[in-house]
């Protein structure tokens, strides 16, 4: 198993981390543009995307550790370039969640090592109190509050820092830079 695949970085690792379709994509470009620095865009959307376009399948088990790879390997390229933070659209922890929601607990051993291996600094967890949009992708309509809850139980054992993001994008915006704020601060950024 291929453990230090996460590079070290001096910046801050924030994740925009929640069910689908909760504004973490919006919210990663944002916050880039506010403190002048990377997003990591979420791998596994490009990737299942061309997936669908081009078979008509969905996401399989065989799918995941690819998935969990290509998001890392987007990440380091981005705390390459990254000046003090950067904003990951997913992470890790988010294909654990998929990967247990979707079939049936089943999470992969490299996985979940690398769910407890890679170190973030916050978490900003998106509520689902905004309209949920359909897509080729997107399949959990009638399941947010328990998708949301299985995301959050996962930062709790894992004793992740985590903030909830509720409310319109300007209000989460608002909280998260309070948040980065307090964040620099302890870190001397």
């Amino acid at each position: 198993m291929e453990t230090n695949l996460q590079q070290e970085s001096n910046c801050l690792r924030i994740v925009l981390y929640g069910p689908e379709s909760t504004g973490k994509t919006t919210l990663a470009k944002a916050l880039a543009a506010v403190y002048q620095t990377q997003w990591v865009p979420e791998f596994a959307r490009n990737y299942l995307q061309e997936k669908w376009d081009q078979t008509g399948e969905v996401c399989t088990l065989k799918d995941l550790i690819f998935i969990a790879k290509g998001q890392i390997k987007q990440e380091n390229q981005a705390v390459q370039k990254a000046k003090e933070y950067v904003f990951c659209d997913t992470n890790i922890l988010v294909t654990r969640v998929w990967s247990e929601t979707h079939f049936n607990g089943y999470c992969a051993p490299e996985i979940k090592y690398w769910t407890k291996a890679f170190k973030y600094d916050h978490y900003f967890l998106t509520d689902i109190d905004v309209p949920w949009k359909a897509d080729d992708l997107r399949d959990r309509p009638n399941n947010r509050r328990e998708m949301f809850l299985h995301f959050e139980t996962l930062l709790k054992e894992m004793k992740a820092p985590y903030t909830i993001l509720k409310g319109n994008h300007k209000q989460r915006l608002k909280k998260a830079q309070e948040i980065i704020k307090a964040l620099s601060e302890k870190n001397d950024i």
